[in-house]
């Protein structure tokens, strides 16, 4: 108990130490991270394959215990490579960025282009047409994912299969990653880099978590299907303003704003 006393001493007066110690960068820092991965936690395909694995397991009678187990694992592969992916990126425009001078404009600008467009395209064709939540991406990425989905037994498959799903949905991802890598690097330290990057897979994964709890307490997956498709239009709307919101705070403050930080946030 007095060790567990301590330890909630250091962090609160760790924590008084970092608030007072916040600087604009770091304040505009740690917002883009956290609105990007919740931008990223809107997407649903990941949510998606979840709902088929956890369907088709409790079609088969498959024990509640099994069935956490491998959503269990499904979500750490989605929490693992979404850790790797962001961490990656991270480290190579930190390197890009400080070989080259005024990068982190040129990169935050090519980002808010990117973002637009995201949000544009989100809009337009982030659903296929028809009843259901079936999602614009190449048939055979679908057709691969409905397969292994299907074929998936162990905590292990749906390890690999989370991964997958993260590979596949790469295309609506990529921007809400670049924004939060940009953001990341400009962090003070490397502690607080890592605690950026935790951040970001912690709220990117919210859904996924969610999804097992309810289903951990007796949700019916029907019904959740079901509110999935009656606010899909929702979704989608929100998904694709807010990369155009993210996109344009981005370009204020990463783009013309820069200058008033001395012309470089490093």
């Amino acid at each position: 108990m007095k060790i567990f006393r301590f330890y909630a001493a250091y962090a609160i007066l760790a924590g008084k130490d970092l608030y007072t110690n916040m600087t604009p960068v770091m304040i505009s820092s740690l917002a883009i991270i956290v609105f990007a991965a919740l931008i990223h936690a809107s997407f649903q395909l990941s949510i998606s394959v979840l709902t088929l694995l956890s369907g088709h397991a409790i079609g088969k009678k498959t024990a509640y215990k099994r069935v956490l187990r491998r959503m269990g694992g499904f979500t750490a592969g989605v929490l693992l490579l979404t850790c790797l992916i962001l961490s990656a990126v991270s480290y190579y425009f930190a390197l890009f960025i400080n070989h080259i001078d005024s990068a982190e404009q040129y990169i935050a600008a090519i980002c808010c282009g990117l973002m637009i467009a995201l949000g544009v395209a989100i809009w337009v064709f982030y659903y296929r047409r028809g009843r259901g939540t079936a999602l614009w991406i190449p048939r055979s990425f679908a057709d691969y994912l409905t397969k292994r989905t299907k074929k998936t037994k162990n905590s292990a498959e749906s390890f690999a299969l989370g991964m997958a799903s993260v590979a596949v949905e790469t295309i609506f991802i990529i921007g809400p990653v670049i924004a939060a890598s940009l953001a990341i690097i400009t962090l003070p330290d490397f502690m607080m880099q890592i605690a950026g990057v935790g951040l970001y897979v912690t709220v990117s994964i919210l859904p996924l978590a969610v999804m097992m709890a309810l289903v951990g307490a007796g949700r019916n997956i029907a019904s959740l299907q079901q509110w999935r498709e009656s606010h899909k239009r929702f979704l989608q709307f929100a998904s694709g303003g807010s990369l155009l919101i993210l996109a344009g705070f981005m370009f204020v403050d990463r783009v013309i704003g820069v200058a008033s930080y001395g012309g470089s946030l490093w």
